[in-house]
Order: structure tokens, then sequence, then C-alpha cells
């Protein structure tokens, strides 16, 4: 699927936020391991989260869609998994490693693997992690890395999970935690990237009736107690609202977005700051957040470690700012669905303009753009990023660009509703 933008000013749209993809996934786990129906309303219907609920689906988890609802008839931490069960992971990283974990609570072996892509990103920290804990998990190809073997049990204990790559290998455990034969105590060491996502999977995890004790994003202890089902709605995304900020932010004009808590955790939210950084105006009113732009930008500096899935976004607007942009904590970005550091560069180079990486940090720079062809590399993020600095350009086509169903597939649809393609 090809997708051309023509160059867009002045715009004025009203949208809505599709669901969290990151509330998905854990909302899913969370009422699996419940003990009785849960409801969750207004999932997000993606190839991504597509991937857990067939996952949990092959363990023996019976989930059926009703509409904008998934009802959900949850197992009380007690899985039902076949002889020989293999769960097929396609491209989804957080599928992937939330679902080893939950994989030991299984009387038989489990067999995980995925697309090669999948198979190259690393999660060998969290075998590593399990495997202390009880785990007797095994590398079915190179060490580190799927496809793995998940047996043996959750038996509790003291952990320690390094969160350089991600912090989902601590989501992971603390998911299945409440389910382990005793108390986890688990330790993150200095240095974690994507901390924020621990605060929506205590979030999701408190919703189902169970607390964490935590220092921080240091330390963290949970007490075995059975999730409680619930009807649960699922709330608004930041990182999909945020290619509709930044199409604002480099067009000029003002968009609306509908569906967003303002008092969300999600890291995400911090794109709002930066883009009032560059000369953006916010302004909130229930759950819809305004920007407004005059279109005239200023770089800024930031640390991204906290927030990697809106990195290529603003990396997108602050090509159109008039002085350079430098953000640090971007290096754990090399192995996403692509390599996004050289996703980044490969864009803003293809449409003229200047950046370059040195050192675990991006620079860009202002340079005059002109229009181009975008091959998405199978990556989502980078197709709707380079949609937002297509828009501010044009005659900007990507190719590639239907893998957006990864976790927003109504993208392209709502850009055409709203006169933007």
């Amino acid at each position: 699927m090809e997708v051309t933008l023509q160059k867009a000013e002045e715009i004025d749209i009203r949208v809505s936020a599709p669901p969290s993809k990151s509330y998905t996934h854990r909302a899913l786990i969370t009422s699996a391991l419940a003990d009785g129906r849960s409801v969750l309303e207004y999932p997000l219907y993606s190839t991504d989260t597509a991937v857990t609920e067939n996952g949990l689906a092959r363990l023996g988890v019976r989930i059926d869609r009703n509409g904008e609802r998934m009802v959900v008839q949850g197992c009380g931490g007690a899985l039902d998994c076949r002889e020989g069960t293999e769960l097929l992971m396609g491209d989804s990283g957080t599928s992937c490693r939330f679902l080893t974990s939950v994989a030991l609570l299984c009387g038989n072996p489990v067999t995980i693997t995925g697309s090669p892509r999948l198979n190259e990103r690393p999660i060998g920290g969290l075998v590593g992690a399990l495997n202390s804990i009880g785990g007797r998990i095994r590398f079915l190809g190179p060490p580190g890395f799927p496809p793995i073997l998940v047996e043996g049990e959750l038996a509790g204990g003291a952990v320690s999970v390094e969160g350089s790559v991600s912090s989902q290998y601590a989501s992971s455990l603390l998911l299945a935690a409440p389910c382990a034969r005793s108390p986890v105590e688990l330790a993150l060491p200095p240095g974690g990237v994507s901390l924020a996502y621990l605060d929506v999977t205590a979030d999701v995890m408190a919703s189902f009736g169970v607390s964490l004790q935590r220092r921080g994003y240091e330390h963290f202890r949970v007490v075995p107690a059975p999730y409680r089902a619930r009807n649960y709605r699922i709330e608004g995304d930041y990182s999909s609202a945020s290619y509709f900020f930044a199409i604002a932010a480099v067009c000029g004009g003002r968009v609306r977005v509908d569906n967003l808590n303002p008092a969300s955790v999600q890291g995400d939210r911090r794109l709002l700051d930066a883009l009032v950084g560059m000369g953006c105006t916010v302004s909130s009113h229930g759950s819809t957040i305004a920007l407004e732009s005059d279109g005239c930008l200023q770089g800024i500096e930031r640390d991204m470690s906290a927030s990697p899935d809106i990195v290529q976004t603003l990396c997108m607007v602050a090509a159109k700012a008039g002085s350079p942009s430098r953000f640090t904590g971007i290096s754990h970005l090399e192995f996403k669905e692509s390599d996004r550091i050289r996703a980044i560069i490969g864009v803003i180079q293809a449409l003229g303009g200047e950046a370059s990486c040195e050192k675990g940090a991006i620079t860009i720079r202002p340079a005059p753009l002109h229009g181009g062809v975008i091959d998405a590399g199978n990556d989502h993020r980078t197709a709707m990023s380079a949609a937002v600095l297509g828009l501010a350009v044009g005659a900007v086509t990507i190719t590639g660009a239907e893998c957006v169903s990864k976790s927003f597939p109504d993208f392209w649809k709502i850009l055409n509703e709203v006169g933007l393609i």
C-alpha cells in the first residue's frame, strides 16, 4: 500500500484518540489471569494486540469479541495448556515478552517464536531473571533471542532484571507475579529505559485488585493474590495521538484530540511538553486536548529514555524547526520493530534534511526539505512519523503504509476523513 501526502497548512481538525495499545495488552493479561469474567470496554483491535489475544487463547483462556468489548473468562492463575503448545508472536515484542512470564504458569512446556525480526530482538535479560526464580527456559536458537522453550514454574523470590533494553522485562515479571508461589521481590539496576511504562503496568494491576509495593523504579514487591475480574474501560492512547499533535505543530493551525485522560500515567504525554518548548500552545478541557501552532518552531534538547515511542515523531517536528535539536537516551531504539535510529536519519535525509547520530544522541539541524519516497520498513511508527513530515513538506510517498495496522489500523482513514489525504 502506498500513501502520497501533499503539503498541508493552517489546519483545523478534530479527531479521537484510539484506545491505548499498552493498556490493552496489560488488561488482556490481568483479566486472563483473574478469577472470573471480565469485560474490556473499547480495547484496541490491532495486529499487535491480536497477537496477545490469540496467545492467551492458545494458553487456554477464552476471549470473545462483542463489538467494542472483549469478554475474558479468567483462569484464576491456573492456565490449561496443551502439550506441545506453540505461541506465534509475529512482530509483537510486547506479546513475546509478556507471555514468556505467563507461560511459566502452564503445566506443560510452551514454545515461543515469531517473525525473523522478532527473533533478532533480545530477550535474554528476561529469561535469565525468570530462570533465577523457578524457570527452566531454554533458547532454541542463538542464546539471548527467541525462539525459546518455556518450562518450569514461577516460584517467586528475589530477582533482578536489567532494563537498559526495555522496561517490558520488568512489566512481564510484575504482571505474572500475583500468580507466583511466593512473593516476588524485583530490583531494577540504574540505567533503565521506558520506565513510565511501569506506571501503566502498576495502574492496570491495581485496577484488577493487586497493588504493588514499590520504591520508585528501583524496587517492587508483589505478594501472591488473585486478580479480581471486573469491567474495565481502556483509555485513549497518547502514542497514537502524538501524530496529530505533531501534524498541527509542523503545518500550523489547530488540532483537538478527544478521548485522552489528562491525568494519565502514559509517558508519551511528554510530547506535549516538548512541543510547548518548541513554540506550540496546549490547552485541555475534560478529555479533549488542543494544540495550536503558528508553524514557527525552535529546536530543543531532551532526554528521551523514558518515552521511546515518540522519538521518531519528535524528530520529524525537529526537522522543521529553525534551530538545531538534540535528543539523548535513544540507544535502545536500535532494538525495536526496526532499527529506529537508522530509520529516523533515513527519513529525514531522504527529504533533504540533516540528521546524524553520535554517542547515543540524535542531532537534527535546519535544512531545506523536499518531497521523496519513504519505505516504512514494516515499522508502524516509521510510517506514521513520516506522515508528519510528509504533510509539512508535500509530495511525499510512503510505501508499505499498511504496517500501521500494528498499533493504529485507522490512521490513514482518519487522515482522509479530516481532509489531509
